[in-house]
């Protein structure tokens, strides 16, 4: 059982996917600090050495900001644009999307309007 930065991860899969557990870390990210650990990639998890593990945590938690930290990074980042009532700040305060998509459709997650089943959720239409 592997333990990096205070996540577990699963020990049935592929290395370079239990890595991407850990938030921080994408699959080339953990290609690459497998690369620079000398870790076979099609390894899983449960076959890594007590040695390698080591050195993976060495090299993780050394090298990239991860959970908590960069959790923390991101809220802040997130305050300070909604602090100095920014474009973006606003779209953040009012939970719309952020990054110029439309609205009209294709929003529904952002805004909470998720859709089960036909029709719900559904605007219905005012006659005058």
């Amino acid at each position: 059982m592997a333990r990096i930065a205070g996540v577990t991860l699963p020990t049935n899969k592929s290395i370079v996917v239990s890595l991407t557990y850990i938030y921080g870390i994408g699959k080339t990210r953990a290609l690459q600090t497998l690369k620079t650990a000398g870790v076979d990639p099609e390894k899983r998890t449960k076959d890594l050495t007590e040695e390698e593990v080591n050195q993976l945590r060495q090299l993780i938690e050394k090298q990239y900001r991860l959970e908590g930290d960069l959790r923390r990074d991101v809220l802040s980042f997130i305050k300070r644009l909604k602090d100095i009532n920014c474009y973006r700040g606003t779209r953040h305060m009012k939970h719309l999307p952020v990054r110029g998509q439309r609205t009209k459709t294709n929003s529904r997650t952002v805004r909470g309007n998720v859709r089960r089943t036909t029709g719900s959720g559904k605007r219905t239409l005012t006659k005058t």
